[in-house]
C-alpha cells in the first residue's frame, strides 16, 4: 500500500489577497460621485439623510443608497387630445423645457419622486391643455396658435412652480384635426374665395357703371353748352342777314318812321 502525502496549503497567501480585495471594494463603494449638471440624495434604509451637489461624497457601503437627478434643462414632448369649443377632437404635440433646482432636490424626491416627469408633469399638461383648448373653436385654433401656447405656458409655469419644477417655455409643435373637419374647412375657404371673387366682380361692374354715368353726364353738359353757344350765334347771324336784306331793298330815300328795334340808315353827302 502506497503512502499518500497530504498537501499543505498556505492559507496566508490565500486570505491576504482576499482581504485586500474586500477592502478595496469596500473603499470604492464608500464613495460616490455627482457629475456636473446633476444632484443626488442619499438614502439610509429608505430615509433621506442628505442632498448633494457635484463632487465626491462618502456613503456607507451596502447600507446607503444614492439617487441622482439631472438639474439641466430637459426637453420632453407630450402628445395629448382635447375637445374644442365646438366639440371637435384636436390632437396636439407639445414640447416643454423644464428643470429642477439643486437646492430643491430633497423636496422633489420626497414629494414627487424620481419619475416626476411622467407622474406629475405629463398629467398636468394634459389637464390644462384640455381646459385651454375648450375656450377656442377648432377653426380659430390655428390662427390663435401663439395665443394658445402663451396661455398654456403661463398656466403650467405657475402650477409646476408650486411643485418646485421650473418650466421655461412651451411650444405647440403640431395640431391635428379629423379628416371630416379638415374637409369642411377646405370647403368653407373655397366658398369664401368664391364669395370674395363675386363681390370683387360686382364692385368692378359698379365702378364701370359709375364711370359711364359720369362720362355721359360730361358729354350731355358739353352738348348743352354747345347748343347754348350755337343759339346765340344763330340769333346774331339772323340779325345780320336781316340788315343785309334791308340794305338790298333800300331805294335811297330816308325812312319816315322806324319800326321795332331797327336802326335807320344815315346817308352822308
Amino acid at each position: 500500500m502506497r503512502n499518500i502525502t497530504p498537501i499543505s496549503l498556505n492559507w496566508k497567501k490565500i486570505w491576504l489577497p482576499l482581504v485586500v480585495l474586500v477592502a478595496a471594494v469596500g473603499a470604492y463603494s464608500s464613495f460616490f460621485t455627482v457629475s456636473a449638471g446633476s444632484a443626488a440624495v442619499k438614502l439610509r434604509f429608505g430615509k433621506i439623510v442628505g442632498a448633494y451637489g457635484e463632487g465626491l461624497h462618502f456613503k456607507l457601503p451596502v447600507i446607503d443608497q444614492v439617487e441622482k437627478f439631472s438639474v439641466r434643462i430637459k426637453k420632453d414632448s407630450f402628445e395629448t387630445e382635447a375637445f374644442s369649443k365646438d366639440l371637435q377632437t384636436v390632437g396636439l404635440t407639445l414640447a416643454i423645457n423644464h428643470r429642477i433646482l439643486p437646492d430643491t432636490i430633497e423636496s422633489i424626491y420626497r414629494n414627487l419622486g424620481p419619475e416626476y416627469t411622467s407622474t406629475v408633469l405629463k398629467p398636468m399638461v394634459e389637464e390644462w391643455t384640455k381646459a385651454v383648448i375648450a375656450k377656442y373653436s377648432a377653426d380659430s385654433l390655428i390662427s390663435n396658435r401663439v395665443e394658445v401656447a402663451r396661455e398654456l405656458d403661463q398656466i403650467l409655469k405657475d402650477k409646476m412652480k408650486e411643485k418646485e419644477v421650473i418650466v421655461s417655455d412651451i411650444a405647440i409643435t403640431n395640431f391635428e384635426f379629423s379628416p371630416q373637419f379638415l374637409k369642411a374647412v377646405e370647403e368653407k375657404q373655397i366658398a369664401e374665395q368664391e364669395a370674395k371673387r363675386a363681390t370683387n366682380l360686382v364692385e368692378k361692374v359698379k365702378k364701370e357703371a359709375e364711370q359711364k354715368i359720369l362720362q355721359a353726364e360730361a358729354e350731355a353738359k358739353s352738348l348743352r353748352l354747345q347748343r347754348e353757344v350755337v343759339s346765340d350765334n344763330l340769333i346774331k347771324l339772323r340779325q345780320v342777314e336781316a340788315q343785309l336784306k334791308a340794305i338790298e331793298k333800300w331805294d335811297g330815300r330816308m325812312p319816315t318812321y322806324m319800326a321795332g328795334d331797327q336802326m335807320p340808315f344815315v346817308m352822308t353827302k
